[in-house]
């Protein structure tokens, strides 16, 4: 029975697209094709007319959106329209638009795109609207708009027709208005402190700047492959050698990896990075930028994700990584002789490792497996071993851990900062150790970049630098579950034909 009803329904369907493209042909035939309209003088839009109505009642405007329904009542109809702001109805009557315009907006469809000229005024029943004088057709509709579009069955058809949700479930426009105002905030919050906005490219020579795959293409006219940027570091360091002190770059990085709630191969990043620095400023700058994005575009810090309070307002935990493991897998690193002693530590907890592991790689692992889960409260991990921070400083104190951090929030990773490493002699052998990996299978580890080097030769000043996660960063402010909430086109595997 449920079959039969869908093949019912989409007969349905297909007879009312038949309809929509007939109406456009008579339309055309009468020499009045709305897709032969050019421009339409909008003066007036839904939200603006609601909010201002005491001083505009009784004043003529133009507004212009979708139609999205239609109350038919003989010789006069009620209509709400979509515009960018919101609704607004308009009543249209017969007497008022003339018997011809009535009888062709009479057949105008839900979904069609219309402009609308009249007076603001009060209905008797209270609502706003727009007394039409005129009613135009400015693009035909000739699909019909789903009437539920929410609902599990649907996510998929959601994101791959990103239009047809827009129109259909204000909530995720709204979303992606936030989306917009929180990376002007950013930029805003470092332009103010004196930071410049620069960009490098996406297509590199040599991937590096994370631990990532890279996407590969080739280039035709140098007869070379190229890889799409996984970070755009290692180009801004270079600026902070050629003398800028404060850079940043918003941008696109892309990375050939799994799919997830919190994964996209294509994602947002802002990165930047600030001569005599060190991490605990860039620590202090990371808390204020979300704090400030925050309070501009929510109007609070202390934000809902997932049914659990999220408090942005008082100071970030900070935890080095031994410590937290030592919290929550009740094992001391610190009393961990050697690599030996670490790879039994791990048969012991059932955590696998790989033959070129070393004891800073056994941690990270232990850390991944007991820790993450329980870092819901924005918290900075901090002081990571060596073998997985290449592009990071060493601590003065202990060699064998750099100073750098990451900021976890619900579990999930939000950013990434270090002291710059700026030794050209240990870059390099940071570099070779990455090699070796490669060679040895890793195919995340980076390449040796030798114009990179050649740049800290030239010497580069102490640095703080740190990458921010921008779409978790929306989906933490915006209450959204999936990444692909956030992106406007996620990346979505091909319909099978």
């Amino acid at each position: 029975m449920e079959k039969q009803n869908e093949v019912h329904n989409e007969e349905n369907l297909n007879e009312q697209i038949k309809v929509r493209y007939e109406k456009l042909r008579e339309l055309q035939a009468k020499g009045k094709d709305p897709f032969q309209i050019t421009k339409f003088e909008v003066t007036g839009y839904s939200e603006q007319i609601h909010k201002n109505f005491e001083t505009l009642e009784n004043s003529e405007t133009a507004v212009a959106g979708r139609l999205m329904a239609k109350r038919d009542m003989g010789k006069a109809s009620f209509i709400h329209i979509q515009d960018k702001e919101g609704k607004i109805q308009s009543y249209v009557r017969k007497d008022e638009l003339g018997e011809e315009a009535y009888a062709e907006f009479k057949r105008y469809d839900i979904g069609d795109i219309v402009g609308i000229k009249g007076l603001i005024f009060r209905t008797q029943k209270g609502e706003i609207s727009i007394r039409a004088k005129e009613v135009t057709l400015l693009s035909k509709s000739l699909k019909v708009l789903p009437e539920k579009y929410h609902g599990l069955k649907d996510t998929e058809l959601r994101y791959r027709q990103r239009y047809v949700d827009l129109i259909v479930n204000p909530e995720v426009k709204d979303t992606f208005i936030k989306r917009s105002l929180i990376i002007r905030e950013m930029r805003n919050f470092l332009d103010n402190r004196g930071y410049i906005e620069v960009e490098t490219p996406v297509l590199h020579s040599i991937a590096g700047g994370a631990a990532a795959r890279p996407f590969i293409t080739h280039h035709n006219a140098l007869d070379i492959d190229m890889y799409m940027r996984v970070a755009p570091e290692l180009k801004l360091k270079r600026l902070i050698v050629g003398g800028f002190d404060r850079v940043y770059e918003i941008g696109r990085v892309f990375r050939n990896e799994g799919m997830s709630v919190r994964h996209n191969p294509e994602f947002t990043i802002l990165e930047l990075y600030e001569a005599y620095a060190d991490y605990h400023d860039i620590m202090n700058l990371t808390e204020e930028v979300i704090r400030h994005a925050a309070m501009k575009v929510i109007g609070t810090a202390v934000v809902e994700y997932n049914g659990i309070t999220i408090d942005l307002e008082k100071p970030f935990e900070r935890l080095t990584m031994v410590d937290a493991v030592k919290k929550y897998a009740s094992v001391d690193f610190d009393e961990v002789a050697d690599l030996e002693a670490a790879k039994s530590l791990a048969k012991e907890h059932h955590i696998n490792y790989e033959n070129h592991h070393g004891k800073g790689d056994i941690l990270n692992l232990f850390f991944e497996k007991y820790v993450e889960e329980h870092l819901i409260q924005p918290t900075f991990i901090m002081d990571h071993p060596v073998e997985i921070s290449p592009l990071s400083k060493r601590k003065p104190s202990n060699p064998d851990y750099t100073e750098r951090f990451e900021l976890f929030i619900v579990g999930r990773e939000h950013a990434n900062a270090f002291s710059e490493l700026n030794d050209p002699v240990d870059q390099r052998g940071r570099f070779m150790h990455q090699e070796e990996l490669r060679a040895a299978g890793d195919d995340e580890a980076n390449a040796i970049d030798e114009d990179f080097l050649n740049a800290l030769e030239y010497g580069m000043p102490p640095t703080g630098g740190l990458g921010i996660g921008v779409d978790r960063l929306v989906m933490l402010l915006t209450n959204s579950y999936s990444i692909r909430d956030v992106l406007l086109f996620p990346t979505m595997k091909p319909l099978s034909e």
